[in-house]
């Protein structure tokens, strides 16, 4: 059996996004950059492939109860590769608040500045407060973001696109330092973009930053199948994981694309103790400081059924939903993966939410460094995904427990690597170097 990859959610405090309460706790710990460096030296040890950190351009209601996203996640990132040497980092980037050029250039220079080790995760932002923030009256509805997302990548990606690989003269003799012919304009005109181009750096050493998505709908899949290197998802059962994939590396293919191209990092929690008995303790200490009313009230809207329908405790069954998961749902993936558990048999909110973390919809995963190592590799081998991104629990404990306790048993196991063999995230996570098709225009000598 071949490895797996494994990205580290910097998340905090952690993906019970409550866990600023325990009495350890730094309240303050996610806008502190000595706390994270820490971290990202933890990951870089254990050979983690990259760090990841999520993001959102606009403050949540829930900042009355638990902390919000923090620190621009460019910012932190880039910090964080500059404190390491080998450590990817995976930036999420909003297509629904940026520009493409701005886009292309920060990735292309942040690729030049970490020697290949730069992703960005693309994300169409769900939350209507944003809007307000970038001088609009209204947050565009998904059809139309997920229309954007597709321009959006596909002039970033023919902009990472617009210097040839052989570009350099370099006669100094003569002073010709590079052949116009080589560096192309993209002339862009679309829906929502126009785009003259190139940029003004050639590409860094991955060619392309590796570009990670993830998104349920119906456009979030196109997206992926069409542009993504990693797609990001979230599955509550195998069965759900395996058709996810598969479906996946199908849409792939009918894109044109080689299904090996597209890696699936599949979310999961992880609560590690040492024992198993003191990771059920911490579960429970977790467990003790959420807002179940409120969470519950959050699960039923993204399910589709009434707020006042079912109590925390009250089952619901496969025939209490509506035929389809809401179009304003806040993740259709979210509410397709507890749809997959619901359909297993009755389950009430307070269950749901447990299994997901708190809320975070993501499944959790709570035992000793074997147990959770046995799950992974059990995952892995039924076909759910070409690696995983790891969601600390409680992420100032439950990151170096993972780092420290369960990736030597997975590298003991052959599952995981003990060294750094590719200099690149694209390298390390088995992608190509991509392709560069012909561009329509070059840049006047």
């Amino acid at each position: 059996m071949s490895g797996f990859h494994l990205n580290l959610s910097l998340m905090t405090p952690g993906h019970f996004r409550h866990a600023w309460r325990a009495e350890h706790a730094d309240p303050l710990a996610y806008l502190d950059i000595d706390y994270f460096q820490r971290l990202a030296k933890i990951a870089e040890a254990a050979k983690i492939d990259a760090v990841f950190l999520g993001d959102g351009p606009a403050l949540r209601g829930e900042i009355e109860e638990a902390p919000g996203t923090g620190i621009d996640p460019l910012v932190l990132l880039g910090n964080l590769a500059a404190v390491t040497e080998y450590l990817g980092v995976v930036i999420t980037s909003s297509t629904t608040y940026n520009s493409p050029y701005n886009l292309a250039r920060r990735f292309q220079a942040l690729d030049h500045v970490t020697k290949g080790r730069a992703a960005v995760n693309i994300v169409t932002t769900g939350t209507p407060a944003a809007a307000a923030n970038f001088g609009l009256t209204d947050h565009p509805d998904k059809p139309t973001r997920y229309r954007r997302a597709w321009e959006f990548l596909d002039v970033v990606t023919r902009l990472w696109d617009s210097w040839e690989p052989d570009w350099l003269v370099a006669d100094k003799r003569h002073g010709r330092y590079a052949d116009p012919a080589k560096i192309h304009r993209i002339d862009h005109e679309g829906e929502f973009f126009s785009v003259a181009g190139p940029l003004p750096v050639a590409p860094g050493p991955q060619g392309r930053p590796v570009v990670v998505q993830a998104g349920g709908s119906e456009g979030g899949l196109k997206l992926a199948a069409d542009f993504a290197d990693v797609v990001f998802t979230v599955a509550q059962t195998r069965a759900k994981a395996v058709a996810f994939r598969e479906d996946i590396r199908a849409r792939a293919a009918a894109a044109g694309r080689h299904p090996d191209d597209v890696k699936i990092s599949l979310g999961v929690v992880v609560l590690v103790g040492r024992t198993r008995e003191e990771a059920r303790e911490r579960e429970q200490a977790l467990y003790d400081t959420l807002p179940i009313e409120r969470l519950t009230a959050n699960l039923l809207a993204n399910l589709g059924l009434p707020a006042d329908s079912f109590g925390p405790d009250d089952p619901i069954g496969a025939a209490d939903l509506p035929e389809a998961v809401p179009s304003e749902a806040f993740s259709t993936g979210f509410g397709v993966s507890t749809r997959a558990l619901i359909a297993e048999g009755p389950r009430t909110p307070r269950e749901l939410i447990q299994r997901g973390a708190g809320g975070s919809g993501h499944r959790l995963l709570v035992g000793s460094p074997e147990d959770i190592a046995d799950d992974l590799q059990e995952w892995f081998a039924a076909g759910t995904a070409d690696g995983f991104t790891v969601m600390p629990a409680e992420t100032a404990v439950d990151l170096a427990n993972f780092a420290e306790l369960v990736v030597p048993i997975l590298q003991e196991r052959g599952l995981f690597q003990k060294e750094y063999t590719e200099p690149t995230l694209r390298g390390r996570f088995g992608l190509r170097f991509p392709h560069r098709a012909a561009a329509p225009a070059e840049v006047s000598a």
